[in-house]
């Protein structure tokens, strides 16, 4: 398995950070690295835009975990099973009453792991990033 994670503080109280997280409509008002339409229901699958470089790649993955005010992640996959799939996640702890640690990542697997974590590890750490830095722009702008 490989792994990307990144963590970010935001100077915001959890529920604001899981209500920004959550509120897939507003992504594209703040949202430089993803777009998510659907349901965030377990079992449920989304629409994933995920821009690198400005490239758009589309994903349908599926949520399979959905712990409110705590951790959100989905599982996607490329065409065949074990192959390549991403198991990607967020999560989120208190840190104080107005500031929550905010970890993003994912988890890699499948045969073609390390070819395309080669390929694209520096771009998805890149974007991962970014978000992480917009999402707490635009949710530390929620509390003021």
């Amino acid at each position: 398995m490989k792994n990307i994670e990144t963590e970010i503080l935001i100077d915001a109280p959890i529920e604001v950070v899981w209500r920004v997280l959550m509120n897939f409509n507003a992504y594209r008002n703040w949202n430089p690295f993803l777009t998510i339409e659907g349901d965030a229901i377990l079992g449920n699958k989304l629409d994933v835009i995920i821009t690198m470089d400005g490239r758009r790649n589309f994903f349908k993955p599926k949520v399979v975990a959905l712990e409110e005010g705590r951790r959100f992640e989905w599982t996607g996959k490329l065409i065949l099973k074990g192959l390549f799939a991403g198991n990607h996640y967020f999560k989120m702890h208190p840190v104080t009453e107005f500031q929550t640690k905010f970890i993003h990542g994912e988890n890699f697997t499948g045969l073609l792991k390390g070819a395309i974590m080669k390929k694209v590890h520096d771009k998805t750490v890149k974007g991962f990033e970014s978000m992480n830095q917009a999402m707490k722009a635009y949710t530390e702008d929620q509390v003021i």
